[in-house]
């Protein structure tokens, strides 16, 4: 241990990277609490990492104090192993309960399994919670944290501290990462092993003989090993070596990390890439047979996906080709030989592996690269940490939007004197959803859209919703005290004073101005994402503060603020052709300008929110935070109606932006064919076209007239290719096979006739023509396409949705045509 460092109390201030706890057994029993932390530096290079050991933790769980006596009959045989303490807690049924406390995590683990047999039927509370969970939301420690405690072991790269006490902060610490890819053959046979970060790039590859020198000498970011095992350990070196903290990649957990765990238990290697020297641990899904979970001491795997997914990025297709072209302007490194289909693909790698190494190389290491440059240019790491420190969730979580409430709600509601109820026992009943009204179909110049600033927080807010409220609410309407509380929809009553989250709005509201204010774009999209999750996470059946009046009471409520709104607005002589949960859309005259639309739309909003104000105040005494804001004109507006019908449709509607200048307008579409991946390119760039002309005043005959005649002969081809996923394996398609799965269930049977591999058991996205003999694989398509498919289902069905509009129609454009198909 260096001299410099004393066997004394030392503080550190840190990001958490991971936490387990477990137990401890040899001289010191026990249940374990260890967290990994990386400490704040003002200079990156003096940054260290932590390990911090919490001991005499106890696990802990509840129960009724009615059950008490038959909880410890069922226990007698380790009843010592427990202690039963009365606590002031009760359940929201205003029942006493009673804290059962385990004296490590296996006897925790063992009396919950008693108990929740079906057998016993003894409801326990909070019993799900994790040990370490549990330490850190108590203690309010979200995300970063000061840790204080005394030394007990030191190296370059790692300090222990046992005895370690700990408290919120907010720091702000710098992580470095580590973009890891693998290539390998179709039978999952490693091939090479690439790593990009912004300080190192190498690629290890088994290559052996006369190779060896010739590609190292090549390309110096190339270290060639003799075989698999060298690989793998080589790998394990090179991470220990690099030392970072998020090891990142792309679909990097369920197929990078899983293949790699698997390869090593093969070739019996070790994976001990821990901190401390520790072994990487895989955890299956309960869930999903597909999905797992890494487990890294002192380091987190982040999967680039499930990232982006977190900060509600959206994409037609999520691999890596597409989302790099989309974020960067450039894609994988691949050539003419490399095929989108995942089959094909392999075979170019194996070929690659055999004959040209160092192109693989380059591919290999190309992805890495790719993997990092979308973690800066989105921040999303950023994101990442900033939603851990708002909510507690692990770097590594995905989704989460429940366990974050949890997180944020539990410790407040344990002060108010209540335990957390269970799930729901039916999964939950239907809450109404956000209110929708009947839009007026048409062809409109000069369309308001007037939009809520997130309704549903500013509803919860307003109204005071909240489950704490609403049980003391309930307490209070019928106890009929002087408190008269606010009446909610389906029988709630909300409390005006005995509530968390009105204030926890209020406080994420501001800080997201503020960093509004501050551009801080992660820090502003974590408030956000947080904040519109409580309505879904109080709707639903997989959380533990479920209650169908909770989720009711905003969504009707909603309803109420939406139609009063649209009748205030008609009111004053506008028309209202449409509205959408929190969006109402208002047909002006259309010989105004857009200076006047403009003046119209911030004059609406102004009076809307004075009235909304005035009616909170009078009707429920309560301060309005509803708040109308004036966000688009539409200098051109399509409402389509449903097809076949001569009803409006909802949530489909495609405008034009108004702007002085022509180069800056903006065609929206929402819920069209051109915004759905799963129409053919021919679909949607016919629409966008179609839909252009007409906003422009442009006659469209002539462009549909050649769209039709290049498809029917053949000129459009690469456009009518539909791509699908299967949403299960295709073994489970069996009746009423959707055309994706049939092309997938006609090209494997073909592949088992000539003994080939099967491509599309699981899961594989499915790229298909429609011919004459039904859906075909692109890959194995041979049958003539059949173009009065793509005419009748993808080019009519498109033009009738606009043409009566104008007064045209498809089918008399095309008389003769369409007779003969």
């Amino acid at each position: 241990m260096p001299n410099d460092i004393a066997l004394d109390h030392t503080q550190v201030e840190g990001q958490i990277i991971s936490a387990h706890s477990y137990d401890r057994y040899g001289e010191k029993l026990g249940a374990v609490i260890e967290l990994w932390i990386k400490s704040q530096a003002h200079i990156p290079s003096e940054s260290k990492v932590f390990q911090l050991i919490i001991q005499d933790q106890r696990p802990v769980f509840f129960i009724l104090e009615s059950d008490l006596f038959q909880v410890q009959h069922l226990l007698r045989a380790h009843v010592d192993a427990y202690e039963f303490k009365s606590i002031t807690l009760k359940s929201f049924q205003q029942h006493a309960s009673v804290a059962v406390y385990a004296s490590n995590l296996q006897y925790f683990y063992l009396a919950r399994k008693v108990l929740q047999a079906v057998s016993t039927r003894i409801e326990t509370f909070e019993s799900d919670i994790q040990l370490h969970e549990r330490f850190l939301m108590e203690r309010f420690a979200y995300g970063t944290i000061i840790a204080k405690g005394v030394i007990s072991n030191n190296t370059d790269a790692v300090t222990t501290l046992d005895n370690v006490r700990i408290k919120p902060t907010n720091a702000d610490v710098r992580l470095t990462t580590l973009s890891i890819d693998i290539e390998c053959s179709a039978e999952g046979e490693l091939f090479s092993i690439g790593f990009h970060s912004s300080s190192c790039s190498r690629v290890i590859m088994i290559a052996s003989g006369d190779d060896k020198p010739y590609i190292e000498s090549e390309e110096r970011f190339i270290l060639c090993v003799d075989d698999e095992k060298a690989l793998l350990r080589a790998m394990v070196a090179f991470i220990n070596e690099q030392n970072p903290d998020v090891i990142i990649g792309w679909n990097v957990i369920n197929f990078d990390f899983r293949l790699l765990f698997k390869r090593a238990a093969l070739s019996n290697i070790d994976l001990t890439i821990g901190r401390d020297g520790s072994l990487a641990q895989w955890r299956d899904s309960r869930v999903d047979a597909q999905d797992g979970f890494v487990s890294i001491k002192g380091r987190v795997v982040i999967d680039g996906i499930d990232a982006l997914k977190a900060e509600t990025y959206h994409f037609p297709s999520f691999s890596l080709q597409s989302v790099s072209e989309a974020l960067l302007g450039e894609g994988k490194l691949v050539d003419d030989s490399y095929s989108s289909n995942t089959y094909d693909a392999l075979a170019v790698i194996e070929n690659d592996f055999k004959y040209n190494k160092i192109k693989l190389a380059r591919y290999n290491l190309h992805d890495c690269s790719l993997v990092t440059q979308i973690f800066e240019k989105t921040k999303v790491l950023d994101f990442l940490k900033f939603r851990s420190k708002l909510t507690g969730l692990p770097l590594d979580k995905r989704g989460g939007s429940v366990a974050a409430f949890t997180n944020l709600y539990l410790p407040k509601l344990h002060r108010a004197g209540y335990i957390a109820p269970n799930l729901p026992a039916n999964g939950g009943l239907m809450s109404p959803g956000g209110y929708v009204m009947d839009s007026k179909p048409g062809l409109y110049k000069n369309v308001l859209v007037l939009d809520f600033k997130s309704l549903y927080p500013s509803i919860i807010r307003t109204f005071k919703i909240d489950p704490l409220g609403l049980i003391e609410g309930l307490i209070e309407a019928e106890s009929n005290q002087s408190a008269e509380p606010i009446e909610g929809f389906k029988g709630a009553y909300f409390s005006r004073d005995k509530h968390f989250l009105p204030e926890l709005i209020s406080t994420l509201w501001q800080q997201r101005d503020v960093a509004k204010q501050d551009n801080d774009k992660p820090k502003s999209n974590a408030i956000k994402i947080i904040m519109n999750s409580f309505y879904g996470v109080l709707g639903s059946g997989g959380c533990r503060f479920y209650d169908s009046r909770l989720a009711s009471s905003i969504t009707l409520r909603g309803h109420q603020i939406m139609q009063q709104t649209s009748g205030w607005i008609e009111a004053m002589g506008h028309e209202v052709i449409y509205g959408d949960t929190d969006s109402i859309f208002v047909a002006l005259d259309e010989n105004y300008s857009t200076e006047r639309c403009q003046t119209i739309g911030l004059q609406l909003a102004k009076e809307i929110n004075n009235s909304w104000q005035e009616k909170c105040k009078q009707e429920f005494q309560l301060t309005c935070y509803l708040e109308l804001e004036f966000e688009t004109h539409y200098s051109r507006f399509l409402m389509p109606k449903i097809r076949g019908l001569d009803t409006g449709s909802k949530k489909r509607y495609a405008g034009l932006v108004a702007s002085t200048s022509k180069s800056e307008e903006q065609l929206i579409f929402k819920g069209l064919e051109t915004v759905r991946t799963d129409w053919t390119d021919l679909a949607r760039q016919f629409q966008y076209r179609l839909i252009d002309d007409v906003f422009h005043d442009r006659s469209p005959e002539a462009y549909i007239k050649q769209t039709v005649f290049d498809t029917i002969n053949g000129k459009l081809d690469n456009q009518l290719i539909y791509r699908k996923r299967l949403r299960k394996p295709l073994n489970e398609y069996r009746k009423n096979i959707p055309p994706h799965a049939q092309a997938a269930l006609k090209a494997d049977s073909d592949n088992a006739k000539r003994g080939e591999k099967l491509r599309y058991q699981s899961k594989a996205w499915i790229e298909y023509v429609l011919t004459m003999n039904g859906p075909e694989v692109i890959e194995q398509h041979v049958s003539d396409i059949d173009y009065e498919h793509y005419v009748i289902k993808q080019l009519q069905v498109i033009a009738d949705g606009v043409l009566p509009f104008i007064g045209l129609s498809f089918e008399e454009l095309f008389k003769q045509q369409l007779d003969l198909f």
